[in-house]
């Protein structure tokens, strides 16, 4: 049996092998001819930074696993935390060659256009002198060269930082050298001179010239290394001495400065330089099979901003055509408070703008009818015009209550410092509720109209994040129903006082309590027409396909004759077509210019059709062990259009890679005419 079939079981995919297949997909695009040259480059530099996270969290979390209960299995593929790992690795180094030879096309295609990525072997003896003078003087002194002796014993090295190591002699005598690479040095340098412009890492002038940095030594062999490790931590109250005054974010930060010294999961290094490679491994204690051999570079970062180095007016050739957002839904010189208030709104991200969201909350903030607000956030942009809405609420009298999720990965300090502004505001901020992540996106407006009490209810897909509002698709109502809009009320009511587990609602399905079950319910409802000769359908769209549970009782729907389409991103645990079991369902994954976000739960015909948005993926995690919200979609037009777009996703050739039931993910068929679902949206088409 090969590595990869043990990835998968009867109709289940291990979620890792599954996530190794998405970041495929991602590199894939790197050298798609439908992409501009400069936007395969930003897929390569994302296939890095995931697989970066993917070591960080997911390997960091299973090597934790298999030291605490080194018997337990995954649920679907019954692989053990160190067998996952094992096979992780091995794939995840054949990906990275594959990746290598990506950044090699790449390279020549930057050089064709004018823009070459030099190597210090590649300089010319011109371009080697200027690169040494910028060395000497701009760089060489930002970096702390140690040898290490008894009174300088071994450094430290800090997770995702680049460092330089040298085997050194002196008078005979060998020893090791190491400097880390500061992060206050530019990440590249420009190379002054020639008809192309010319650029080097500065991974690479380190390379060239670090030798400088320990004059009176000899250099036998150097290397250039970068650690990762683990990032993943728990931030569990019951875990912690609770007293009346504890100061949970006080305890978050603690938690995220340890972050840094967790135990090693990877080491890259440098072709070469066995030695130091064998004496690193040594030291962190890590198996030969967590190193990894680095070709063309570490960090890829730089490959997002290659577009500076271009003429301007060569820039627009190489990258998407910009894309404007649809005209509001309600006019620059309407009330969007009063639309509001009139009908439901619905907002596409990024084809529609989250400025129609802004401007509501500017209105309410100023509104005298406007008695409170409440929202929760997840993450937020570095410059929030929400939290500017949300100030100004607070000091013209609103009140303000902010559940804000302190325990979102890698965004911890972010949402630290957002929520002491917040509180210096004036706002309520409270921190998620207990031992569950906050990951609902719900605003919550209560009205005082003439002495009744009005509801207004935004419910989103995704974070209220300006920036990623414009680069992932999400989709967004808001509503004064009245009875979504007590359902908000009573919802931030429970959260405050930490009873999300028994609240009861009329439409809204929440997490932990009643969104896997009401699905499952729809779910049902489907697989007992379906059992009665009539007609069934499912669609849905999400990011990761993992929840065991759910995923069984879409088996049983499949074998009772329900026609199920999945729209899934990234992880599917679910195989499809597999005869007699798994064969009316089919799994497609879109990866394209814009992040697929949005989740959309479809249940039956036009007839009957059910439609929910939600916060949610199907994930345990999601449905079990966090705050999640659905909301049916209530307006008919607004369902429609949902479901149109629904379509046009399931008609994708495209950017569509179709989940077959061996495994692998194969180009959708291109029988017909090329359709791109995002550029479809993008020009304003939401259904075939």
């Amino acid at each position: 049996m090969s590595n990869e079939n043990k990835f998968i079981k009867g109709v289940y995919i291990n979620r890792e092998y599954s996530w190794l297949l998405f970041n495929k997909r991602v590199l894939d695009q790197a050298t798609d001819p439908t992409n501009p040259l400069l936007e395969q480059c930003k897929f390569l530099s994302i296939f890095h930074s995931n697989f970066d996270e993917f070591f960080m969290v997911r390997i960091g979390s299973l090597i934790h696993d298999a030291k605490m209960n080194g018997s337990a299995k995954d649920n679907k593929t019954e692989l053990t935390a160190a067998e996952q790992v094992e096979g992780a690795l091995k794939l995840a180094k054949g990906y990275y060659k594959d990746a290598d030879r990506v950044y090699v096309k790449l390279k020549t295609l930057l050089n064709k256009n004018g823009l070459k990525i030099r190597t210090g072997k590649e300089l010319s003896q011109k371009q080697y002198s200027k690169c040494k003078q910028y060395f000497i003087s701009s760089v060489l002194p930002l970096l702390s060269p140690m040898v290490l002796d008894a009174k300088h014993p071994m450094i430290k090295f800090e997770n995702m930082n680049c460092y330089m190591m040298f085997e050194l002699t002196k008078s005979d005598r060998l020893m090791y050298g190491v400097m880390a690479i500061s992060q206050k040095l530019p990440r590249v340098y420009k190379i002054d001179g020639g008809k192309k412009v010319n650029i080097i890492t500065m991974e690479e002038l380190i390379r060239t010239f670090g030798y400088l940095a320990f004059e009176g030594y000899k250099i036998k062999s150097q290397a250039m290394l970068r650690l990762t490790r683990n990032a993943d931590f728990d931030a569990n109250i019951d875990d912690n001495d609770i007293e009346r005054d504890f100061d949970f974010s006080k305890f978050l930060k603690h938690k995220v400065e340890l972050r840094g010294t967790q135990d090693a999961v990877r080491l890259q290094i440098d072709e070469g330089a066995d030695e130091i490679k064998a004496f690193v491994l040594k030291l962190l204690g890590l198996k030969k099979s967590h190193c990894f051999t680095v070709k063309h570079g570490f960090d890829f970062k730089y490959f997002l901003s290659l577009g500076g180095f271009f003429e301007p007016e060569r820039v627009p050739a190489l990258k998407y055509k910009p894309a404007t957002p649809l005209p509001p839904p309600v006019s620059t010189e309407g009330s969007v408070l009063k639309a509001a208030l009139d009908h439901d709104i619905f907002l596409a991200y990024p084809y529609d703008s989250m400025d129609t969201l802004v401007r509501l909350l500017d209105e309410c903030a100023a509104d005298p009818r406007v008695a409170s607000i409440k929202i929760t956030i997840y993450r937020l942009d570095h410059r929030s015009r929400i939290v500017d809405a949300l100030k100004k609420a607070s000091e013209l009298g609103k009140e303000v209550t902010v559940v804000i999720e302190l325990c979102a990965r890698f965004d911890e300090e972010n949402n630290l410092y957002f929520a002491e502004v917040l509180k210096d505001a004036g706002c309520t901020v409270i921190f998620g509720c207990g031992n569950y992540k906050v990951h609902s996106k719900i605003v919550s407006v209560v009205l005082s109209d003439g002495g009744t009490l009005r509801y207004i209810t935004h419910l989103g897909t995704g974070n209220y994040n300006e920036a990623t509002s414009k680069l992932y698709t999400d989709l967004n109502i808001i509503t004064s129903d009245p009875d979504i809009g007590a359902d908000a009320v009573a919802f931030f009511r429970n959260l405050a006082i930490c009873n999300i587990e028994s609240g009861e609602y009329k439409k809204l399905l929440i997490a932990p309590k009643s969104l896997k079950k009401g699905l499952i319910e729809y779910i049902e409802r489907e697989t007992q027409k379906a059992k009665s000769g009539k007609p069934a359908y499912i669609s849905a769209k999400m990011n990761s396909l993992t929840d065991k549970t759910i995923i069984d009782k879409l088996i049983a729907a499949s074998k009772a004759g329900v026609k199920i389409k999945l729209v899934v991103r990234g992880i599917c645990c679910l195989l499809p077509g597999v005869p007699g079991k798994t064969d009316n369902i089919s799994v497609i994954s879109i990866v394209g210019r814009l992040l697929e976000h949005s989740r959309i739960y479809c249940f039956g015909d036009e007839s009957d059709r059910v439609m929910f948005i939600s916060s949610a993926d199907l994930m345990t995690r999601n449905t079990d062990k966090r705050v999640e919200i659905a909301t049916p979609v209530l307006d008919g037009a607004i369902a429609g259009k949902i479901y149109g777009m629904l379509g046009v996703m399931l008609a994708d050739n495209v950017k569509a890679r179709r989940l077959d039931s061996d495994g692998t993910y194969r180009q959708a068929d291109a029988a017909t005419e090329p359709i791109n679902s995002q550029e479809s949206f993008i020009k304003g088409k939401f259904s075939l």
